[in-house]
C-alpha cells in the first residue's frame, strides 16, 4: 500500500513538472544564420578548452615540481647524519 501511494505521489510530481514546448516557427533566414554561426562557435569553444588545458597543465607542473623537490629533500634527509 505504501509503495502504491509513494508511486502515485512520484507520478503526480513528474506529471506536474512537465513543461510544454513553445511552438515557434523558424524562418529560413534564422536557420541559415544559425548554421553559419556554428564554425565560429566551434572554434571559440576549442580555443577556450585549449586555454583551460594550458592553465591546468601549468598549475599541475608547478605542483609536481614542488612535490618532486620535497621528495628529493626527504630522501636526502635519510642519508644525512644529525648531530
Amino acid at each position: 500500500m505504501i509503495k502504491l501511494i509513494l508511486g502515485g505521489l512520484i507520478g503526480a510530481a513528474l506529471f506536474a513538472s512537465v513543461v510544454k514546448a513553445e511552438d515557434k516557427a523558424i524562418t529560413p533566414q534564422e536557420f541559415v544564420n544559425s548554421v553559419v554561426a556554428v564554425p565560429g562557435k566551434v572554434v571559440n569553444h576549442i580555443n577556450l578548452e585549449i586555454e583551460k588545458t594550458k592553465a591546468y597543465q601549468a598549475k599541475s607542473w608547478a605542483e609536481s615540481k614542488d612535490q618532486f623537490k620535497r621528495t628529493v629533500d626527504q630522501i636526502k634527509g635519510l642519508f644525512t647524519k644529525t648531530k
